[in-house]
């Protein structure tokens, strides 16, 4: 059985390259109709951060990424909180000490610092450099006599290759004497990442491991933990970095932000998981558009890159939009009134149901963001637009012209019926009359009925209006120009 697990660290909320990497095992489990396990590594006890927790489950399942088993839905390898599975990484770090596969480290932190400082000034590869792993038993007997502080290293072979056969990036090898007996247990008893997770992977019976490559470096120390422990290791695959649009690593200043906070901007779910989803995978060369089953039907690993993905928070915004203008009108409307109770002025609200699902339409084209919906519905709703009487006048026109339009049209629109075919048949008419071009004639009234120099149609607008907000605002228009 195909097992995946997301082991997200609450030491913040998640951000993009983190919610990818779920995603991506996500998406493989169900592929292959496997598990998806969430599990909690909580160890760095001093970066927990309050509510992260509870930010990355809301994250989730704001992309209705579910999990099988995990935090808020049990399971049956439980606890999923490493700091609730203290005693199980204890006893593997003592059986490896029995072994003879790690060691208890006493050096302190002053040490530490003098042997780095040494290697930096020598040239030498940075690392631990074995101190404590050959002390003789008397020296080991007088540090624990005295309560010493200690950590528990593991004891890498110092001769040999480790070599690991990458799902994504084939066969990697790492030669074991560039690599430093690293900690597995620290002195406040917590484990480190290393020890913990090949503890839970293999008790929880994970078979393939999808990580961001960054952890690619940490290979051959699990592996040599998965040797030393007698564990079969799981099938490992290091999914490729996410890179800004200037080839430079993915920060804040790109877009770097947590997940919840693209929701709160107002992304769909569907657009930002179908974006996601090409930072690293392809269908093929062209098709960018896709539905969540459409992927889960042809996600392999063989279709995940090895170059970095590049982050583009305009061709995420391009995405968005079309999911938005595929969205049924009541699903819309649905969808932005938090933003618009958030967004509007107080006096503004609450927006008739009704009314709004007449306004949706006439914006849908040109909204991108949710979060852009309380600026394109405002003047929909405002008594009266407040803007400059002057972009009234159009170039090429004179104020008297500006004036006399307005006023012919509050008299050919008091007994006008009010559809967009009457409105532009009547106001077309009334352009040619007044020997009005239509860019002039037709932006005077954009301004005088919305308060803008873009806005939908014009005539479906003035429509959705209605008649009396419609007059009510050519009248005040006429009134600041005459004044």
């Amino acid at each position: 059985e195909v097992r995946v697990r997301y082991a997200p660290s609450p030491t913040g909320l998640p951000h993009i390259g983190n919610i990818r990497t779920a995603l991506f095992n996500w998406l493989f489990a169900r592929h292959h109709g496997g598990k998806f396990i969430v599990r909690i590594e909580d160890t760095d006890q001093e970066r927990l951060v309050p509510g992260a927790v509870d930010g990355i489950l809301d994250g989730l399942e704001w992309l209705d990424i579910d999990w099988d088993e995990g935090p808020r839905v049990g399971g049956d390898f439980g606890s999923y909180f490493q700091s609730e599975r203290l005693h199980l990484y204890h006893a593997e770090a003592e059986r490896l000490i029995l072994q003879g596969d790690a060691y208890r480290c006493y050096c302190t932190r002053e040490r530490l610092a003098a042997v780095r400082t040494e290697q930096e000034r020598n040239k030498q590869a940075l690392g631990y450099d074995g101190h404590c792993r050959h002390l003789s038993d008397g020296e080991k007997s007088s540090y624990e006599s005295e309560n010493a502080p200690s950590v528990v290293r593991f004891a890498m072979p110092d001769t040999g290759v480790t070599r690991l056969n990458d799902l994504i990036r084939d066969e990697v090898e790492w030669q074991n004497e560039l690599v430093d007996d690293f900690i597995l247990l620290k002195s406040d008893g917590f484990p480190t990442y290393h020890l913990a997770v090949v503890t839970d992977d293999h008790r929880m019976q994970i078979s393939h491991v999808l990580r961001a490559e960054e952890w690619l470096s940490s290979a051959p120390r699990h592996l040599q933990l998965y040797r030393a422990l007698g564990y079969t290791p799981p099938e490992h695959g290091h999914l490729p970095m996410i890179l800004g649009p200037d080839r430079a690593k993915l920060s804040k200043r790109h877009g770097a932000t947590s997940i919840l906070e693209y929701r709160d901007d107002g992304f769909l779910p569907d657009a930002l998981r179908n974006f996601m989803v090409l930072l690293g995978w392809s269908l093929d060369d062209k098709t960018e558009i896709m539905r969540a089953q459409t992927v889960v039907d042809n996600f392999t690993l063989n279709r995940v890159g090895k170059p970095a993905a590049i982050f583009d928070r305009e061709k995420l915004s391009w995405m968005n939009g079309i999911y938005v203008r595929e969205m049924a009108p009541q699903d819309l409307a649905d969808a932005m009134i938090p933003f618009l109770e958030k967004g509007l002025a107080p006096d503004l609200l609450p927006v008739d149901d009704k009314y709004l699902l007449r306004i949706v339409p006439l914006i849908q084209e040109r909204l991108k963001l949710l979060s852009d919906a309380p600026d394109m519905v405002a003047y929909f709703l405002e008594e009266q637009p407040v803007y400059d009487p002057s972009n009234l006048v159009q170039r090429g026109m004179s104020e008297g012209e500006a004036v006399k339009a307005l006023d012919r049209s509050l008299l050919a629109l008091a007994d006008a019926e009010f559809s967009t075919s009457a409105l532009e048949e009547r106001l077309r008419a009334l352009g040619e009359e007044l020997e009005l071009t239509p860019r002039r004639f037709f932006g005077t009234l954009r301004w005088a009925v919305t308060g803008r120099n873009v806005s939908p149609p014009l005539f479906e607008t003035m429509e959705v209006l209605g008649r009396d907000r419609v007059l009510s605002r050519l009248a005040w228009a006429k009134a600041q120009l005459n004044d």
